[in-house]
C-alpha cells in the first residue's frame, strides 16, 4: 500500500472517534487558559495511537506536545480547542482539534517511510491570550520547519484574509460624589468613556477600509445617584499588516486619552498580551493542501472582494512570520450563519461539520506526505533557519 492510500484508511478508520472527539469538546466548551477537558482527550487519543506526548509544555497547562516519527522534514499541526464566552464554539475549534488530531494519527502511519516527524501541538487561547504567541517564544515550535491547520468557516477557501490586531483594557479613574446633591465634587470616569467613545465614532471616517475598532465596556459604574469613579472597556484594534497596526492603534489610545483631559478623569491601559500578527500564507504548501482538498471532494468558489472584507485574526499569524504555514478554511456549509454567531456553534456539530472533520484531517494528512515527498520543496523547509 502507497503512502497516500495508507494515509486515507487510518483516517476512514478513526473517523467515527474522531467526530466523536469532535462533539465532546463542543458539548464541553472551556475558555481560553481553562481547556482542560478538551487539552486532555485530544491528548489521551493521540498517547493510544503511539504518540509521545508531553502535556503542560511551556508553562501552559493546557498546551500538549505529541510527536511521532523521525524523519527529516519536522511538520506541526496546530490544535485549537478553546471557546467563546456565552456562544460555545461559535468558531468551530472543536473541529480544528478533531482535523489536527486526525491528520497527526494519519501522517503519523507513514511518517518514518516518506522521511516525517509530526508533531501535533495543542494550542490554548486562540480567541483570547494569544497561546501560540507563548509557546512560539517559549520554543514549542522550535525545531520545526513548516506548522499547518484548518479552520472551519462557512465556505472553503485556501488563503483567507486575516487581520493584525491588539487587544487592550482601558480604566478611568475619577471621584465619587452625590449624583444630584454634589455632582461638582465628582469626577465622571463614565463620561470620559463616552467621550473616548464618541471620538472613536468620528474616527471611523477616516481610517483605512482594512482597519477594525471595536470593543465592550466592561464597567460602567455602580449606582445612577453616584458619580461613576470607576469605568473600564476592554477593545480590538485590527489593520492588514502589523506595520499599519501602529498607526491605528495610536490613534485610537488618543480618543480615550481625550477622554480624560476633558473629564479630568485618570486614565489606565493595559494591553491583553503580543499583539496577533497577519498571516503570511506559504504559497507552495497552500497549492499543495488545495490539490489535496480538491482530490477530497472540496470546492473553493470564487468569492471576489467579500474574502478580502471578511477579515479576522487570528495567532496563527505569530507563527507564519516565523515559519513557512498554512491557515486555510474548510467549509460546513452554515450559510447564512457565520464564524462568531450562535447559529454558527449549532452547526459545527451537523452532518457537513461531520464531513469536513474527515477531509480536514485527510487533505493536511496528504499535505504533510506530498510536501515530504517533493524534494525540492522538503529541501527549502529544511533549509529555514541554517
Amino acid at each position: 500500500m502507497d503512502a497516500r492510500a495508507a494515509v486515507r484508511e487510518r483516517v476512514a478508520a478513526h473517523r467515527d472517534r474522531l467526530v466523536a472527539l469532535s462533539h465532546r469538546i463542543h458539548a464541553h466548551p472551556e475558555l481560553a487558559f481553562e481547556e482542560e477537558r478538551a487539552s486532555a482527550w485530544c491528548a489521551e487519543a493521540l498517547d493510544a495511537t503511539g504518540f509521545t506526548v508531553e502535556r503542560g509544555v511551556c508553562d501552559l497547562p493546557t498546551a500538549f506536545v505529541a510527536r511521532a516519527g523521525a524523519g527529516p522534514l519536522h511538520l506541526a499541526l496546530c490544535a485549537e480547542y478553546d471557546c467563546l464566552p456565552g456562544i460555545g464554539h461559535a468558531c468551530g475549534h472543536n473541529l480544528i482539534a478533531a482535523m489536527a488530531v486526525g491528520a497527526g494519527i494519519a501522517a503519523a502511519r507513514v511518517a518514518d517511510d516518506v522521511g516525517l516527524t509530526v508533531s501535533v501541538v495543542g494550542t490554548p487561547a486562540e480567541e483570547r491570550g494569544g497561546g501560540k504567541i507563548l509557546l512560539l517564544e517559549r520554543g514549542a515550535f522550535a525545531g520545526v520547519h513548516a506548522a499547518m491547520m484548518v479552520h472551519p468557516a462557512p465556505v472553503d477557501v485556501v488563503e483567507p484574509a486575516t487581520l493584525a490586531w491588539w487587544e487592550f483594557e482601558v480604566r478611568y479613574t475619577g471621584k465619587s460624589a452625590h449624583a444630584s446633591a454634589f455632582p461638582e465634587l465628582g469626577i465622571n470616569a463614565a463620561d470620559a468613556l463616552t467621550v473616548a467613545q464618541t471620538a472613536i465614532g468620528l474616527l471611523r471616517q477616516h481610517i483605512r477600509q482594512g482597519d477594525r475598532i471595536h470593543g465592550i465596556v466592561t464597567d460602567g459604574g455602580d449606582a445612577p445617584n453616584v458619580v461613576p469613579a470607576h469605568t473600564a472597556a476592554d477593545y480590538i484594534v485590527r489593520a492588514r499588516t502589523l506595520a499599519e497596526l501602529d498607526d491605528i492603534r495610536a490613534k485610537v489610545l488618543h480618543c480615550f486619552e481625550a477622554g480624560a483631559l476633558a473629564t479630568g478623569a485618570t486614565l489606565e491601559v493595559k494591553p491583553s498580551g503580543e499583539p496577533y500578527a497577519e498571516v503570511r500564507c506559504d504559497a507552495a504548501l497552500a497549492a499543495v493542501y488545495r490539490r489535496n482538498a480538491e482530490a477530497v471532494g472540496r470546492s473553493f468558489p470564487d468569492l471576489g472582494v467579500l474574502i478580502e472584507r471578511a477579515a479576522a485574526s487570528t495567532d496563527m499569524g505569530n507563527v507564519s512570520h516565523a515559519l513557512p504555514s498554512i491557515h486555510p478554511m474548510i467549509g460546513i456549509a452554515s450559510l447564512p450563519a457565520v464564524n462568531h454567531q450562535p447559529e454558527f456553534t449549532a452547526h459545527c456539530v451537523t452532518a457537513p461539520a461531520d464531513r469536513a472533520v474527515a477531509d480536514g484531517a485527510l487533505a493536511l494528512a496528504w499535505t504533510a506526505v506530498d510536501v515530504a515527498c517533493d524534494p525540492a520543496l522538503a529541501a527549502r523547509l529544511q533549509a529555514r533557519g541554517r
